[in-house]
């Protein structure tokens, strides 16, 4: 992130992996964000994935990056990884007003809109392959030859590039204490990019990324899906994503829902629902997610680090969340999976050949998976509308094994590559 810019110890807002890995042989020390790591947990820190609730010092404000605890490594001897976001440069955003952490409008002062549900435009071809940028600038690198068809940088930006016609989707940050950007910045950026897809939050299941209560993200999702309504009718307002699905996440969801619902007296809106598709451990100061704010558990599912890249699971995380939404009568809604891939390092066993049959395995299951009972319809049954693969670009410090380009030299890895070859034109 900018120098100038300082992420206080509680979760920051950026980029998005939700990993805490698991050490082998030598502790890492974290800084700032959950407990000091022992020889075999390493806390999740501030790093290129999306945390947020960071300190901003300068109107630069500061890049969303994803972090996430990894697992105790599985071989004796073998290197521990070397991820420490707070020494790697986090992705720059263009300046803006100062982002401070704002507090939320008088509910009560906030009159419901009518109905504002406007058609989701359809994706098709490679308008649903998206990437996320964890460091730098989508200019940065040679995306026109992976053929994505929008992409996220977890920010807000008033003036975003599209680099060969790429889409731009804003993320607005959450946290116990308020929304950033402002109301005056994300304003703005509405007004510049009418019809734009805003996801509210990211993964604020996650105590180091957004790090909300259920309670609270329903109230901050009332105030910010009315504040962009307001401004442009036509936008999407995308929930945030919860960091997988599980029974655990669905039960931190169901209460969000029925919070909104008895607060405001009608069901939450939502124009895309969101969830991301990893495979992380569940369990409480541990590695992978642990457990999410405010519920009363230590446990959910106990995920293994070979489990990271069942795609068999991935599958059954879909269809199970999509069977939650038509339970829920939200089953003729887009869902996008904004963040997904592989963050475990090759010393634990994910060497390219690995990860590029998970991503391209991963490419065939959203494209051809469908489902006659809960499907979206209007998409053929699909299950899944659009993903984002993490990352394009994410420093060493973080999680690079699924970059797509080397932010060395600007160049597409060999993974990138890959990806080039099967969604490119």
């Amino acid at each position: 992130m900018p120098a100038a810019c300082t992420v206080s110890p509680t979760p920051s807002d950026l980029p998005t992996s939700t990993l805490a890995l698991p050490t082998r042989t030598r502790t890492l020390t974290p800084t700032g964000v959950g407990p000091s790591p022992s020889p075999t947990s390493i806390r999740p820190i501030a790093s290129a994935a999306p945390s947020r609730v960071a300190v901003i010092s300068s109107s630069t404000p500061e890049p969303l990056v994803p972090t996430r605890t990894l697992p105790p490594a599985q071989a004796e001897g073998s290197p521990s990884p070397t991820a420490h976001p707070a020494a790697a440069q986090e992705p720059q955003l263009p300046p803006t007003a100062p982002a401070e952490p704002t507090t939320p409008v008088s509910l009560p002062t906030i009159t419901p809109l009518g109905p504002t549900a406007v058609a989701v435009p359809l994706p098709s071809g490679r308008q649903r392959f998206g990437v996320g940028v964890a460091l730098g600038s989508m200019t940065d690198y040679p995306v026109g030859q992976l053929g994505i068809g929008w992409y996220l940088d977890w920010w807000v930006q008033e003036d975003p590039a599209r680099p060969g016609g790429a889409v731009f989707w804003q993320m607005v940050h959450v946290s116990e204490s308020g929304y950033r950007p402002d109301a005056e910045t994300i304003r703005a950026a509405a007004v510049a990019n009418p019809g734009s897809h805003w996801l509210v939050g990211n993964e604020p299941d996650v105590r180091w990324q957004d790090n909300t209560t259920p309670e609270r993200y329903a109230e901050l999702y009332y105030e910010l899906y009315h504040l962009l309504k307001r401004v442009d009718p036509t936008c999407q307002v995308v929930i945030g994503g919860v960091s997988q699905t599980s029974p655990l996440r669905l039960a931190y969801l169901e209460r969000i829902l029925s919070t909104y619902e008895t607060r405001y007296g009608e069901p939450m809106p939502v124009d895309v629902w969101n969830v991301h598709a990893f495979v992380l451990r569940e369990e409480r100061d541990s590695w992978g997610v642990d457990i999410p704010p405010g519920m009363e558990t230590d446990n959910g599912i106990l995920y293994e680090v070979d489990d990271h890249d069942d795609l068999a699971i991935v599958h059954d995380q879909i269809l199970t969340f999509r069977r939650w939404m038509a339970e829920h009568g939200e089953r003729q809604k887009p869902l996008v999976v904004s963040e997904y891939g592989i963050l475990m390092p090759k010393e634990y066993g994910f060497g390219l050949e690995r990860v590029q049959a998970f991503m391209e395995g991963s490419f065939d299951l959203f494209l051809t998976a469908t489902d006659p009972d809960v499907g979206y319809a209007r998409d053929e049954n699909r299950l899944v509308q659009w993903w984002c693969w993490y990352s394009l670009a994410a420093p060493e410090d973080y999680y690079p094994t699924g970059n797509l380009a080397d932010p060395t030299t600007g160049e597409l890895t060999p993974l990138g590559a890959a990806f080039a070859a099967y969604s490119g034109p």
